[in-house]
């Protein structure tokens, strides 16, 4: 291919290990590319909750303005990040090979148990989901918002802030603070957000189809392909972005796809958990059956008290 893939992405350190994972599998495909920088408002809003600026796009919208004039080929995000519909002009072309899903504790206080109450802490988290999670599981604990990259979020919890910081695994195993991990958390109590742990590649569905082919033969694992568009239909049906603490797992086993899921209560006092099982080639039906079925058992409720609360 005689022309370089322009990859769009954020600044921060994790979005560029990103970019460069995508980098890497294009160019062991031999496809040549580089990268650019681009800031958005996620990145410049850093004093409010993501679900105060507004859950849609905040990490996308700015990418999605250079993918439409060609100033980028793609864009790559955390496919958690993703708003669920991404309207007319887009399409994920790509999800790479996800990473271990689960939330963990970060700290440098040594191992953590979130059971024992007689121990006070106070964790760092800007979503939701976690701390309607944690209010459900662990009453006891307390949490304080807390935003930024990484890196700031850790310096947060060195100045006093918080005892731990509760997230994602990949972004920490990726920028390789293995070390800091006091707690992996349950899955089926901390069932992550939509997406969490793989890398989405985004497209204008004006790109050249050739080379959107050779991104998706370079870069794309269809397991995770099966996995994230069971989860990514549910949350579509539900309409959840960023302030709805929605979550879904889907699992894959010999074509065998098992999706687990649900909604909760801001208050934590409300959580439905189901599943679902098909073929994985029924992944987005198998979305929005769970969909249905969470809704049916007082997710829609739930649903729309939280939008109330949010207006």
């Amino acid at each position: 291919m005689s022309r370089k893939v322009k990859i769009g992405t954020r600044g921060s350190k994790l979005a560029l290990w990103q970019a460069y994972h995508v980098e890497d599998l294009l160019n062991s495909a031999g496809i040549a590319s580089e990268i650019i920088i681009i800031d958005t408002k996620g990145d410049q809003v850093l004093d409010v909750s993501i679900s105060k600026i507004g859950s849609k796009g905040v990490f996308t919208q700015e990418l999605e303005d250079q993918l439409v004039d060609g100033r980028i080929d793609i864009a790559v995000h955390s496919a958690k990040d993703m708003q669920s519909t991404l309207g007319d002009n887009f399409e994920i072309i790509a999800f790479t090979e996800r990473e271990k899903e689960n939330d963990i504790l970060l700290s440098k206080q040594g191992k953590i148990d979130l059971r024992d109450s007689a121990k006070p802490i106070i964790l760092g988290t800007s979503s939701t989901r976690r701390v309607a999670t944690l209010k459900h599981f662990y009453p006891h604990v307390k949490t304080v918002d807390i935003r930024g990259n990484l890196q700031t979020r850790i310096r947060k919890m060195e100045d006093g802030l918080c005892d731990a910081l509760l997230l994602a695994y990949a972004g920490v195993h990726r920028m390789g603070y293995d070390s800091m991990i006091a707690a992996e958390l349950d899955l089926e109590e901390f069932t992550p957000a939509v997406g969490q742990g793989s890398v989405a590649i985004e497209a204008a569905k004006s790109l050249d189809s050739t080379l959107r082919e050779q991104i998706i033969q370079a870069c794309n694992h269809q397991e995770t392909e099966f996995r994230l568009k069971a989860e990514r239909a549910y949350l579509r049906v539900l309409e959840g972005g960023c302030s709805i603490p929605v979550f879904a797992l889907a699992t894959l086993e010999n074509e065998s796809l098992t999706l687990r899921g649900g909604i909760i209560s801001l208050d934590g006092q409300n959580r439905i958990y189901l599943e679902v099982k098909g073929n994985q080639n029924q992944a987005e039906n198998l979305g929005e059956e769970l969909a249905r079925l969470v809704f049916a058992a007082g997710g829609k409720d739930i649903l729309e008290e939280i939008k109330k609360k949010s207006q």
